[in-house]
C-alpha cells in the first residue's frame, strides 16, 4: 500500500510551508502515522497528486476551488495544537 501524500503549501513552497511541515511532521510521529510530507507553491498545488492540503486560510480558497482533496486552513504555522484539532482526524482518515 502506497504511503498517503500530505502537499504543505505557502506562497513560494519555500518559507512557511517548512515550518508547517515539520509540525505536520512531529504531529504524525507523535499519533504513529506515517506519510510523505511535501511542500510546494500555491501556483503548483493544484497541479500535485496528494490526498489532503495543509495551507493558509489566506490561500485556502484559491486552492480548495481547483482541488478533489481536503484543504485544512491554518491560522498560525507554528501552533501545534491548532494543526491537530483542524487536522489530526482527517490526517487519520486519509492515512487509514
Amino acid at each position: 500500500m502506497a504511503k498517503a501524500k500530505v502537499l504543505v503549501v505557502c506562497g513560494f513552497g519555500v518559507g512557511s510551508s517548512m515550518i508547517l511541515k515539520m509540525k505536520i511532521d512531529e504531529i504524525l510521529k507523535s499519533n504513529g502515522l506515517i506519510a510523505d510530507v511535501f511542500t510546494t507553491d500555491v501556483g503548483s498545488a493544484a497541479s500535485t497528486k496528494c490526498d489532503i492540503i495543509f495551507t493558509s486560510k489566506e490561500l485556502e480558497k484559491s486552492i480548495k476551488d481547483k482541488v478533489n482533496v481536503p484543504v485544512i486552513a491554518i491560522k498560525n504555522f507554528i501552533n501545534k495544537k491548532e494543526i491537530e484539532e483542524k487536522g489530526l482526524e482527517i490526517l487519520k482518515k486519509v492515512i487509514k
